[in-house]
């Protein structure tokens, strides 16, 4: 009498196996690997075959245990050498990527392009990177989602082209050398201006006139071309500049944004604010009062020259120390929300209605049936 393994009922199979599949001459061929350590061989960063597969065998069916006949692998690859079919099957293959696997391969393509966006953007008003935080909140924002199969600068620069219809963002300029001949540099510099470079620095050494200028990623191969044609050479010095230093707001267009936000608006916040709260906001008023004015008792005048505008809150700030906190405090955070939806800046009491509204709005959402 026979007898027949029987596998327990609650065992799961293959928990702990990821499945590489390649279809050659009409036939299909798997192999049983380590999960996680397809993506690792395919990168270079796991340089042990062992490490990756978890036998040097050729199926034909890895769940059911078949195992690949000897006639069809010379057939489909001319040779019976297990070792080498492995190797072409996890280059070639495809990978049965479970959801978890799948999960964490996307939220990783998404942190890269993100990074890749943050590295060659600039705010224009700053001149200066976003940071990667709002750079994946804006990419949230307009429904971006993941290709694995097309690499991340292509989707990097999708997206830059989608966020700038959007949002106040552009590329990043380049810094390039341009040596080029000296009868050759008028044209040189009549084509820049035309592109609306930035001219840095110009030089003249001999007969050869180099120029350092600052340009459009967009522009580089006309640029290139340019050079060539010239008979002149193109270095490339940075390719991706952002302003460096300390901020200096009183470089910027502090337009007066006040007169775009309408006096019911101030009158309907300020009504919002419960009557058994208000000597709650009147200390918290205060509170952020003092840390974007200047302290009247100081009696300095070089503390008064020393006043900065925050172009986002519409308000003056007093030294360095002031400003910086001004920078971490709650009212200038949600200007800057506010800024990004293009709304305009809030006053200290005004913000602190707007918060106390939109408290009452997420608690009314936990309580609602």
């Amino acid at each position: 009498m026979s007898k027949t393994l029987v596998q327990p009922i609650g065992q799961k199979r293959l928990t702990n196996v990821a499945i590489v599949r390649l279809k050659k001459h009409g036939m299909r061929f798997e192999i049983a690997c380590y999960k996680n350590k397809v993506l690792s061989w395919r990168s270079r960063v796991e340089k042990d075959l062992d490490e990756v597969l978890q036998s040097h065998t050729v199926y034909s069916n890895v769940s059911k245990g078949v195992l690949a006949k000897t006639k069809d692998l010379i057939a489909a690859f001319g040779t019976d050498d297990q070792t080498k079919i492995c190797l072409e099957i996890l280059e070639k293959g495809e990978l049965q990527i479970a959801g978890k696997e799948r999960e964490s391969q996307f939220s990783s393509q998404f942190r890269d392009i993100a990074t890749i966006v943050m590295q060659k953007t600039i705010n224009p008003e700053t001149q200066r990177p976003y940071t990667i935080s709002m750079i994946e909140r804006l990419m949230h924002e307009i429904h971006f989602a993941v290709d694995p199969h097309s690499s991340s600068k292509k989707q990097a620069l999708e997206v830059i082209r989608q966020l700038q219809k959007n949002f106040p963002i552009k590329r990043s300029p380049m810094r390039l050398r341009l040596i080029v001949p000296g009868q050759n540099f008028q044209s040189l510099c009549e084509k820049l201006n035309e592109w609306g470079a930035i001219t840095v620095s110009k030089d003249e050494s001999g007969a050869q006139f180099s120029v350092i200028c600052e340009i459009e990623p967009g522009l580089y191969r006309e640029c290139d071309d340019l050079v060539r044609n010239l008979q002149g050479r193109l270095e490339i010095l940075a390719v991706s500049v952002h302003a460096e230093g300390d901020t200096q707001v009183d470089n910027y267009d502090d337009e007066d944004m006040s007169s775009h936000l309408p006096k019911d608006s101030a009158e309907s916040a300020s009504s919002q604010i419960p009557p058994e709260s208000s000597d709650l906001v009147v200390q918290l008023s205060e509170k952020m009062q003092k840390q974007t004015t200047i302290s009247s008792g100081n009696g300095n005048p070089e503390g008064e020259a020393k006043q900065h505008k925050c172009s986002t809150c519409n308000v003056f700030v007093g030294d360095s120390k002031q400003y910086r906190y001004h920078f971490k405090s709650e009212w200038h955070k949600h200007n800057l929300k506010r800024k990004t939806r293009q709304l305009p800046p809030l006053t200290a009491e005004e913000c602190l209605a707007d918060m106390d509204l939109n408290d009452s709005k997420s608690d009314l959402q936990d309580y609602s049936f």
